[in-house]
């Protein structure tokens, strides 16, 4: 029995080894993948808006980089499209 749990130890960290080197080839590097291990996945969740809803309300850093605003306060009733990239 001993030697059945010694076999399931090493492919569980067989298993473990595996999953964190398709992950951090995903995420580039072992860093980064680390990174996401730590920070990212125990923050994720799914939310709870839907088609038509309103966008929550968020404050953010003007381009000055010392002041902040809220949305709302700038757009109004007017629509707003933001787009997260790089243009470069």
């Amino acid at each position: 029995m001993k030697r059945f749990w010694k076999w399931m130890a090493g492919i569980f960290g067989m298993l473990l080894v595996a999953a964190f080197t398709v992950l951090s080839f995903m995420a580039g590097s072992p860093k980064d993948a680390y990174g996401m291990v730590r920070y990212a996945f125990p923050h994720m969740h799914r939310g709870t808006l839907k088609v038509g809803d309103d966008a929550p309300d968020a404050r953010l850093l003007e381009l000055d980089g010392v002041s902040r605003f809220h949305i709302r306060e700038r757009t109004g009733p007017r629509p707003l499209v933001l787009v997260f990239g790089s243009f470069t």
